[in-house]
């Protein structure tokens, strides 16, 4: 596998608070590489659908600033743009903010992903290869940003998707009616020169449950997350890493 895969893979996963396989963010070329609501809301009335979109936007906002720390286990699935090829891969993730990160993909092959405050991290288990990259370099105004702690409002125009609009439907590879119990935000960046062009975050019952992406070549990673654990306590070793003796170590600007 290439660095490639894994640098697209911070651009999407880390994509998310303290802080989701494309350069550390520019590496998107590659990701083909990876093996990785219902009929019934139709009926609720408008202001009350208003009331739910101000509450999903609310708990995005709640959750950048209030969420200091957590870790889950998750599944992601890479969709082509003709939506005909998808592959997926599995791991965990861990977060401390500020700018801490940690995802270990342990399928279909090993990498891991550690943001340790000033750098990302990029390890390669099958090439025995270490990609670094300057934290704000590899992270910007990207879906990682809103895990980091990035500026929600500074660097994207948040929005309610609307579970029952067709063109939402249509804008993912997995339905979101067939989710019908996760309220979904669009965050898109207000500078369109970038890797993706929007990302969808999914809450349940206030918790993270998904992230949507869409990047600029129309493909999308979709990551759904289990076992959700916020306010843990997690060592500062889990955000730390040293090349393993005899990997090759590529640094970029």
């Amino acid at each position: 596998m290439s660095t490639h895969v894994g640098a697209w893979r911070v651009e999407c996963l880390v994509s998310f608070t303290d802080g989701l396989r494309a350069s550390l963010l520019n590496m998107t070329s590659h990701l083909s590489r990876l093996t990785l609501p219902s009929a019934g809301l139709l009926l609720v009335c408008a202001a009350w659908t208003g009331q739910a979109h101000a509450d999903a936007v609310t708990t995005l906002r709640s959750f950048v600033k209030d969420v200091q720390s957590g870790r889950a286990a998750f599944t992601q699935t890479v969709t082509s743009p003709d939506g005909k090829k998808a592959r997926k891969s599995s791991g965990t993730l861990e977060f401390q903010r500020p700018n801490r990160f940690r995802f270990a993909y342990t399928a279909p092959s090993e990498q891991l992903i550690v943001g340790d405050g000033k750098q990302v991290w990029l390890f390669d288990a099958d090439l025995n290869q270490v990609t670094v990259r300057p934290m704000g370099q590899a992270i910007g105004a990207s879906p990682a940003a809103l895990l980091s702690g990035g500026s929600l409002d500074k660097d994207f125009t948040l929005q309610a998707v609307t579970v029952s609009s067709s063109s939402a439907a249509a804008a993912t590879s997995t339905p979101l009616q067939a989710t019908s119990s996760i309220e979904w935000v669009e965050a898109l960046p207000r500078h369109k020169d970038g890797q993706f062009q929007s990302v969808r975050v999914g809450f349940k019952q206030g918790q993270l449950a998904a992230l949507d992406i869409l990047d600029s070549f129309g493909q999308r990673s979709r990551l759904d997350f289990a076992q959700f654990e916020s306010g843990v306590a997690l060592p500062a070793s889990r955000f730390q890493f040293t090349p393993p003796a005899g990997a090759d170590v590529l640094k970029q600007p």
